[in-house]
């Protein structure tokens, strides 16, 4: 049996952090595959981080455990 995401198109998304829009590739490589910082599947029907975004949640989320 085929994996489904095996064949599946680079896709365009707008992040829901900032709207920007930047690209994911679920059937190879991927920019976030390299990232060190990873977060759960939305469970709510949002959507990828951009690059910038993800990046920027280590530090956010570190200040906000601080308080």
């Amino acid at each position: 049996m085929t994996d489904r995401l095996e064949n599946a198109p680079a896709r365009r998304l707008a992040c829901t952090g900032c709207g920007n829009e930047f690209g994911c590739n679920l059937s190879g490589p991927c920019w976030c595959n390299d990232e060190t910082f990873r977060l759960p599947m939305p469970l709510d029907g949002s959507d990828c981080l951009c690059p910038e975004c993800l990046r920027k949640l280590p530090s956010q989320r570190a200040g906000a455990g601080a308080a």
